[in-house]
């Protein structure tokens, strides 16, 4: 078992340049948690997405770490001219010596690819041929393909990745019937489902990768998404919770609302209660979490434990409390051999917090910093 942050990095407030800088903090604060990957969703003309140009936020993330991996989750490959695509893939994982989790999709919201005129009823195909000439320019010298859409002859690419033949492939799903064709793919799979339904896709996953010879132990990893909020008491943490969920609601819907449409339930509930019912939030004091959890990974059968921290009008404060707490008192309790590296993260990013003058390290955590430069 792996955890990770995904972040759509959906508008918390007035003042954008502020909330840049308090998920930057986050993402540090990740790292001195042993998370093993940061994921950052891509959107556009809506509140859910203020990270339009993922790669240019990944930029930061890159210099404010060390040891956390990090991606899109996903590029909407039909919005991208692949060739410039494939030039920031390149720029990103030498950036990061090689820290970078690439992942793709056909994008969710047909009113977004409308904004760049593109027909989502192409959005299937598009997507196929753009990803067929990521894996065929990515590590390698020269380009030439003959496709619908792009055609390039013996393009120059200058720019190599650090990881070969390409970052680790990720790709985002909803859909159980897709667990065979991604089985047969081998990547990695993000996946936003119902706890129940995971666990469909799981096992259905792990047979097909079996089914083609391979080792158990050697499957990529399985994920599932939900909004998670660690607090003190189960009373503040689902006040908390609920309180954020409504905001970040509301900029789910933003796009379909505006064209007069409901968001599909199969994409998310309105119902705050029905969404932790169904495991889309856990919220509660460290051991209500750690106890949901435990069931839920049960359940689930995933690999990969993926949590938002941050999202809709839940402060800095408050993501960066329900951060520690999960670190500290739920992690170790669901994956023991987990606090190594979570302790070695914590020490390389509490020494580059020190460097930065200590302004977001909580006042529990000082002791650890002190023991760094004893």
């Amino acid at each position: 078992m792996k955890f990770a942050v995904f972040d759509h990095l959906d508008r918390s407030g007035p003042d954008l340049g502020q909330q840049y800088e308090d998920r930057l903090k986050l993402v540090e604060l990740y790292e001195w948690a042993g998370f093993h990957a940061y994921h950052v969703a891509e959107h556009h003309g809506t509140p859910l997405g203020a990270a339009p140009s993922p790669g240019l936020f990944l930029a930061a993330v890159a210099q404010r770490t060390s040891t956390l991996r990090f991606g899109p989750l996903a590029y909407p490959l039909g919005l991208y001219h692949p060739l410039r695509l494939i030039e920031e893939i390149c720029m990103l994982d030498v950036m990061s010596r090689g820290r970078l989790e690439l992942g793709v999709g056909r994008g969710a919201s047909p009113y977004e690819a409308s904004f760049f005129g593109v027909d989502p009823a192409s959005s299937q195909e598009r997507f196929e041929e753009i990803l067929e000439i990521l894996q065929q320019g990515l590590g390698t010298a020269r380009l030439t393909y003959n496709g619908k859409f792009f055609s390039f002859k013996d393009v120059p690419l200058v720019i190599q990745p650090v990881q070969r033949p390409h970052p680790p492939l990720w790709h985002v799903t909803r859909s159980i019937d897709g667990a065979d064709r991604l089985a047969r793919l081998g990547c990695n799979v993000a996946l936003a489902l119902p706890t129940v339904d995971a666990g469909k896709f799981t096992a259905r996953y792990r047979a097909a990768w079996q089914a083609l010879g391979n080792e158990p132990e050697d499957m990529p990893f399985v994920g599932n998404t939900r909004n998670v909020v660690v607090l003190d008491s189960d009373r503040d943490a689902v006040a908390a919770a609920r309180r954020a969920f409504h905001v970040w609601y509301d900029s789910m819907v933003h796009l379909w609302r505006a064209h007069g449409v409901e968001l599909p339930r199969a994409i998310s509930t309105p119902d705050f209660d029905e969404a932790a019912e169904q495991g889309y939030i856990v919220a509660g004091s460290p051991s209500t979490v750690r106890d949901r959890l435990i069931r839920d990974h049960m359940i689930s059968g995933i690999n990969y434990s993926i949590c938002r921290f941050a999202c809709g009008d839940l402060s800095f404060e408050e993501s960066a409390r329900s951060v520690r707490l999960f670190a500290r008192e739920v992690m170790p309790a669901l994956v023991p051999q987990y606090e190594p590296d979570r302790v070695r993260g914590r020490q390389k990013a509490a020494v580059g917090a020190y460097a930065r003058g200590l302004d977001w390290i909580g006042a529990d955590d000082l002791s650890e910093v002190g023991f760094l430069f004893r």
